[in-house]
């Protein structure tokens, strides 16, 4: 009986591996994530968007950017709306005004409690699951430190592209030395 379970145990865990793992012609978003004590950290969010700057996909924003939090038990105010240093590129560029709560959810996620590499995988499909179209597609991480400084990092991938490592650029928004260790190492790499 306990060599039936534990093969059942290995099959199991072998197909999750297998489900979980990349597929070819994705394109892959990667950093280092270092939690940050004190307020005005911690909020990022990915996305990429096509030639024209319109999104196309969130794959994913921290939830108080997105939920915000309440207290006292009231309605929680989105993040975004008081603290307007979250992501604020990411924030204009999906028209987070618009979005129903039940969309937000959709991409939305708890900030990691720990620090630790954080993967993303575009699959080349829009916010609704369909195919996107052949062209050019610029991939952004954006992070929120110590409630003022932002930074961007950006990329661009060209659907049916070869696979391999793309160039990903970093630019900021007042910039500090405090707390800018909170996403490192970004990478994109086409699978």
């Amino acid at each position: 009986m306990r060599k039936a379970f534990s093969l059942l145990m290995l099959c199991a865990a072998t197909a999750l591996m297998a489900a979980c793992a990349p597929k070819p012609g994705c394109l892959e978003i990667s950093f280092n994530y270092t939690k940050q004590a004190g307020g005005g950290s911690n909020q990022y969010a990915v996305w990429v968007e096509n030639a024209q700057g319109q999104v196309v996909k969130t794959l994913f924003v921290t939830e108080f950017t997105a939920k915000g939090r309440s207290r006292d038990g009231s309605k929680p105010q989105r993040g975004y709306t008081f603290r307007t240093s979250c992501v604020p590129t990411w924030v204009q560029h999906v028209d987070a005004n618009s979005l129903t709560d039940g969309q937000m959810d959709a991409f939305t996620g708890a900030t990691p409690a720990e620090g630790g590499v954080q993967t993303f995988t575009w699959d080349f499909t829009d916010q609704a699951g369909l195919p996107v179209a052949k062209g050019t597609y610029r991939l952004y991480v954006e992070a929120t430190y110590n409630g003022a400084s932002v930074v961007t990092h950006c990329g661009e991938v060209a659907y049916g592209a070869p696979a391999g490592d793309l160039p990903v650029e970093t630019s900021y928004i007042e910039k500090t030395d405090e707390r800018i260790d909170m996403i490192t190492e970004v990478r994109a790499r086409k699978l």
